[in-house]
Formats: structure tokens, C-alpha cells, sequence
């Protein structure tokens, strides 16, 4: 299990494994769980370690305390005017390697689910979007409300634009307001909102059905998922169907196959 700080300090994200599910929590609650520098690095980092842990097959992504994430770190940001550059240089870095995380995400094997809370904000709100499943509690606010301070959300308005209708979007971003938990359902930017005592018990059911799957099938899947959505009809069916072939070939997949045909459970060495 990673370990993302130094010993004997406490971790800003946080790792505990409950059989084959791995759960990630962002641990600054008393800063809204930014994504600063140092907590983007320890998620890049815990990602690029799953990523080559077979034994892990699903990842929960939370955060401590009142809220989810608040988006990047603007003291932070702020700081670094006072760069020769006034900051471009670190602003163009920030934003490469935020860019980097949230692609890791969906290039994981395993599917990633956020569990959602409090508040998911601009690049908070951009992790959600760029999560495989989310599930939040009701009473949680869901914004790219960076144009409300001058700064328009271009990079969370990746993710979301790709999770919901584009006018829905374009409101989101233009006009900084929240929409609710149960709105965010509606629009397909979570799967779906629980009572707030139910949302650790939902998260985890969900990760443990999936945990429960053939894992290659599954990195197989993912993997496919997003390739063919950038695709278009034709050239999606023919790269899937290229994928079923391999993913038939792959022997538990035939073991599979056997116990449904001898109505049994599937006993996957995994």
C-alpha cells in the first residue's frame, strides 16, 4: 500500500485497500481538499502505482471532511506572480500536469468512482467528470465557477462538456452557478445521488459488483469504451469487434463462458 508523504507526517491522500477495492481519500479537509501541488503529485503517483497492481480492481476516490474538492489551490497560484514570468510558466505546467492526472484516471485499468460530498468545483468538479462513475450525497454542489472571478473553467470544461449536454455545459460555465446533486443526475454528470448517511454504503456496493467482475475483461472494456467514443460509427464497430475476438481468445473469458452454459458461478483466478 502507497504511502504518498514522508513518514511521520499526516498524508494529504490517503490509500486503505479493502480486498480487490482501493480507496483513495484526499486528506486536507480544512482547506476543502485543493488540488495543489502536492496533491497533485501524490494522486498522479497513487494512480501510476495502481495502474500495475492487479490485485486492485476497482478505486473509490473521496475526500475528508465537508467537501469533495475545491478546485485548484489560488494561493498557490496567486504565489507564483511574483515569477519573473508573472507565472506562466508554472501556470502552463499546473495545467499540463492536471491534464495528465485526469487522463490517468480513465486510462487506469480498474474503474474509478468518485464519492462525492459537500462541494465538487471547478477542477473538482473536472474530477468527477473525468471519473468512470460517481455517486454523491443529496445536499452536494456541482460548479465550474471559475468565470465568477475572472477565470473561465477551459480545462474542467473538458471533462464536463464530454459528460453532459453541451447547452448544459455552456450555462454551467458561463454563468458560475451550482446545480444540485439531483440536477447533476439528471444532466449524467453522476450516477446518482443517495442520502448523505447512505453514500459511503452505496459507494462501496457499487466498487465491490465491479471488484467482483473478470478484471482483464474489464481493462479490455474500459480501455474500448473511450477509444470508441472518439470514433465514428463504423470505424467503433470494427476496432470493438477486433476487441470481442481478443477478449473471447482470453482463457478465463472461456471459463466464464463454461459455467454460465453449466448454470454455475464463475471461479476466476484473479
Amino acid at each position: 500500500m502507497s504511502q504518498p508523504e514522508e513518514e511521520g507526517k499526516m498524508a494529504i491522500l490517503k490509500r486503505s485497500d479493502s480486498g480487490a477495492v482501493a480507496r483513495l481519500t484526499l486528506n486536507q479537509p480544512e482547506k476543502l481538499n485543493p488540488l495543489s501541488d502536492e496533491m497533485l503529485t501524490a494522486l498522479q503517483s497513487a494512480f501510476d502505482e495502481l495502474a500495475s497492481d492487479s490485485s486492485i480492481r476497482a478505486v473509490i476516490l473521496s475526500g475528508a471532511g465537508k467537501a469533495f474538492c475545491a478546485g485548484h489551490d489560488l494561493k498557490q497560484m496567486t504565489a507564483a506572480r511574483a515569477d519573473a514570468d508573472g507565472g506562466r510558466a508554472y501556470f502552463k505546467d499546473l495545467f499540463n500536469r492536471c491534464a495528465t492526472m485526469m487522463q490517468t484516471i480513465q486510462r487506469l485499468p480498474q474503474p474509478v468512482i468518485a464519492e462525492v460530498q459537500g462541494i465538487a468545483t471547478a477542477a473538482g468538479c473536472q474530477m468527477v467528470a473525468s471519473c468512470d462513475m460517481a455517486i454523491a450525497a443529496s445536499g452536494t454542489r456541482f460548479g465550474v465557477n471559475g468565470v465568477n472571478i475572472g477565470l473561465f473553467c477551459s480545462t474542467p470544461m473538458v471533462a464536463l462538456s464530454r459528460n453532459i449536454p453541451r447547452k448544459q455545459a455552456f450555462e454551467m460555465l458561463t454563468t458560475g452557478q451550482f446545480i444540485s446533486a439531483e440536477r447533476a443526475e439528471s444532466l449524467g454528470l453522476i450516477n446518482r445521488a443517495v442520502a448523505p448517511e447512505d453514500l459511503h454504503a452505496e459507494t462501496e456496493a457499487l466498487a465491490q459488483l465491479v471488484a467482483e467482475k473478470l478484471g482483464a475483461a474489464v481493462k479490455i472494456g474500459k480501455e474500448a469504451f473511450y477509444k470508441q467514443l472518439e470514433m465514428g460509427l463504423s470505424n467503433a464497430y470494427d476496432y470493438t469487434g477486433d476487441v470481442m475476438v481478443e477478449n473471447m481468445l482470453h482463457h478465463q473469458t472461456e471459463a466464464g463462458i463454461e459455467a454460465f452454459l453449466e448454470k454455475r458461478k464463475p471461479e476466476w483466478d484473479q
